[in-house]
């Protein structure tokens, strides 16, 4: 291993040979690292691979598969907007590009190649700015929400609910507080449909 002060930071590589890569080189890399953090940002929150949603191993790799697929078509045709526009591809928004990309397969667009230069002209309108330097936190910014995880059928829990009810006091809406009193005066039984979940 190799430590490297580099301004107020110190790096470390594997890059043990100093004649081969020098620091300012390695200050470089390091500050494009933030083109990995974006390609993992738009694989996940983009694209929607943060839950895989099959059941089998054989299924999620599958999924995997389809939303590298899904990755790369975008960036191809993003470097196909770039390269008529003259402007590098990491320039180009992806979220822009997949939003513009989706729009232009549900106006079925995408049969006549004529508008093909159109579609490249729109994509390179979208660009992102030049942040040199940009830190952001590692940190969720949704809170989880304050519920038990459903780790049985709907239908279980529903009966479940039914004859044991639930497990912690729910807050109550206004308006499903003045229905359950009136149901409640008339002897009738509590819809669980009043509840705020």
């Amino acid at each position: 291993m190799r430590e490297v002060k580099v301004g107020n930071r110190v790096l470390v590589t594997t890059l043990l040979d100093p004649n081969q890569v020098d620091k300012n080189k390695l200050n470089e890399l390091y500050a494009q690292r933030w083109h990995t953090e974006l390609d993992l940002r738009n694989l996940k929150t983009t694209l929607g691979m943060e839950v895989l949603r099959c059941n089998t191993a054989q299924m999620n790799e599958k999924e995997l598969w389809v939303h590298l697929l899904a990755y790369n078509v975008v960036h191809l045709l993003m470097a196909q907007a770039a390269l008529s526009a003259h402007v590098l591809p990491r320039d180009i928004s992806f979220k822009h590009t997949l939003q513009l990309w989706v729009q232009w397969i549900s106006q079925r667009l995408a049969r006549d190649p004529t508008h093909n230069d159109l579609l490249f002209r729109l994509i390179a309108q979208s660009k992102v700015n030049n942040r040199p330097g940009r830190i952001e936190p590692r940190a969720r910014k949704r809170r989880p929400k304050p519920y038990h995880w459903l780790k049985e059928s709907r239908s279980r829990a529903r009966r479940r609910i039914q004859t044991q009810g639930h497990g912690r006091k729910l807050k109550l809406v206004p308006f499903a507080l003045r229905r359950i009193r009136k149901r409640a005066s008339a002897n009738r039984p509590i819809a669980s449909g009043c509840l705020r979940r």
